[in-house]
């Protein structure tokens, strides 16, 4: 068996949930290094659903652990029942699901509140000095989690979205869609992927770093 990682999902869709594309890039450069995929998602309504075609709030509501189930294939666990003891790394694909189910800073932005779950899992595997990978805006709910070790990633370039990750106590560093970031104190590796875009292909080389950072880390 590889090592053991774990994909943290938030839904499933750019604008409610994980951002398909780097969720399944994340997949797919963990399965080519043979590593053993845990998927997982808090068992939690969603902030809203968001109609993928036209943009718009809908009246619907679902739940993040069954609509991350979809990209898993059904694969995944509920966010509770695993423990940093189980993983050898952790990486969390963006969208806004990871900015608005894990954590409410679409929302709240400075003043966000992290799953309580995903503030355990983070922690957890931080003070165990295991990998966490975080991509596009997760990033954000990441710096949130664990404010108070002063992590360093980055978001790409966007003023207002770094502005914040200092505020929140992190150190952002401007990096364009092919590059990561590594914090080598705290293993933590972080690429913009759609923060930056603009295509498949480009968030493609930036994703398949992280993935292979975080396995040489883990």
């Amino acid at each position: 068996m590889g090592k053991k990682i774990g994909v943290l999902l938030a839904g499933c869709g750019v604008y409610d949930g994980s951002e398909i594309h780097e969720a399944v890039l994340t997949m797919l450069y963990l399965d080519q290094a043979n590593a053993d995929i845990i998927c997982m998602a808090p068992n939690m309504e969603q902030y809203h659903v968001i109609d993928h075609l036209s943009g718009t709030e809908t009246a619907e509501k679902r739940n993040v652990l069954v609509e991350s189930a979809r990209i898993a294939r059904g694969e995944i666990k509920d966010l509770k029942d695993v423990q940093a003891s189980d993983l050898d790394a952790i990486i969390i694909p963006g969208g806004f699901g990871a900015a608005k189910n894990l954590s409410d800073f679409a929302i709240n932005n400075i003043e966000a509140q992290v799953h309580p779950e995903v503030q355990r899992i983070i922690t957890d595997m931080v003070n165990s000095k295991k990998p966490v990978g975080a991509i596009c805006i997760a990033p954000a709910t990441l710096t949130k989690a664990i404010a108070d070790k002063q992590p360093e990633v980055t978001i790409g370039t966007d003023i207002g979205t770094a502005d914040a990750i200092e505020k929140m106590g992190g150190k952002h560093v401007a990096c364009t869609v092919d590059q990561i970031h590594i914090d080598q104190d705290k293993k933590i590796v972080s690429t913009p992927a759609y923060m930056l875009g603009p295509n498949i292909k480009d968030v493609a080389v930036g994703i398949e770093k992280l993935v292979a950072q975080v396995l040489a880390m883990a």
